[in-house]
């Protein structure tokens, strides 16, 4: 992905910053089409899990070292989203 050179640490950021609106426009289309299907509605897949776990990552500024963490955070988060619509 090419970025435009500009003040030091920015051509990062924009990178980052397209990944992220990227992660969640594919998140947005997931939970449409998992929205659409009530039977899956009890617990969120494991591709809506790795999508929010990634975006963890990216909030946190990309540094490596807590994926599981990332991970347990996404699944709970999801699984709290996901209570009102099993009620």
């Amino acid at each position: 992905m090419e970025t435009i050179q500009g003040r030091k640490g920015r051509p990062e950021r924009m990178k980052l910053k397209d990944k992220r609106n990227e992660i969640l426009q594919d998140r947005v289309s997931l939970i449409q089409s998992h929205a659409e299907n009530p039977s899956v509605n009890d617990k969120p897949s494991r591709e809506e899990i790795r999508l929010r776990a990634y975006e963890i990552y990216l909030e946190r500024g990309g540094l490596p070292g807590n994926e599981l963490d990332d991970w347990l955070q996404a699944e709970r988060e999801l699984e709290r989203l996901a209570l009102p619509k099993a009620n």
